[in-house]
């Protein structure tokens, strides 16, 4: 029953990440610790992402804007290594109150975006979304953000989306098996989360183009809004 549950759970979220290109990961990592031991919760997810991720690009390949690719792989190889070095070492629990205001401030002021358009780049982006996702679990909303400012296409914004997070879920699981977590134990779960993600990618890239370009840009800048606030708000709380 947990898996029917938790695969129709995932096929939801997965259509709705297909569709507007993120909010999937974040509503499915919030419910998850409701079902599963709650170290059990970031890898899960990290596995259950990687497939929809891999589909959603696999689906809509032709949009993926390869460019912005080897730089994201190289910024995320020395944000993972970074992380897992230091992660026992420090405290990072204001660290989602930061991302959450990057993502306001980049939407919504001119101003910090004149300032930071200098440092802004997919090396930066990829360092710190992989690295944070040891510990934070989903940071999608990081490489989004860059990606509606470059991007005014839709399809390109998503797909591209999805194609450099899969090298941010594929680094976080090998850390993961790294310090140990037994995937197998949860082959069940993971089966039927792996099914809903793929069967919500196929049916979210067939409804996305029915989305009006510009109700795109703003659906995906209320999300990002309303995720940033959600970061904010469970990081003072």
């Amino acid at each position: 029953m947990l898996e029917v549950i938790l695969g129709f759970i995932t096929f939801f979220t997965s259509t709705i990440t297909a569709i507007v290109g993120l909010g999937g990961g974040m509503m499915l990592i919030a419910i998850m610790p409701s079902f599963l031991p709650i170290n059990a919760v970031i890898p899960i997810h990290g596995l259950t992402q990687l497939s929809s991720n891999i589909s959603r690009a696999f689906f809509g390949y032709k949009d993926i804007q390869y460019e912005v690719v080897p730089k994201f792989l190289i910024g995320s190889l020395l944000g993972v290594g970074l992380f897992a070095s230091i992660v026992s070492l420090i405290s990072l629990e204001y660290v989602p109150l930061f991302m959450g205001a990057y993502i306001l401030l980049s939407l919504w002021s001119s101003k910090f975006n004149d300032k930071i358009k200098k440092f802004e780049n997919y090396y930066l982006i990829g360092f710190f979304q992989s690295g944070l996702s040891i510990v934070v679990g989903a940071t999608g909303p990081l490489a989004m953000t860059l990606l509606l400012k470059d991007y005014k296409d839709k399809n390109k914004v998503v797909v591209t989306a999805a194609a450099i997070m899969c090298i941010t879920h594929i680094l976080k699981l090998i850390v993961f098996m790294y310090f140990g977590f037994v995937f197998f134990d949860y082959i069940g779960v993971i089966i039927a989360m792996v099914v809903g993600a793929i069967a919500g990618s196929w049916i979210g890239t067939k409804l996305r183009d029915k989305v009006d370009g510009k109700k795109f840009t703003m659906i995906l800048k209320v999300i990002l809004t309303l995720l940033a606030l959600k970061i904010i708000i469970g990081t003072i709380i």
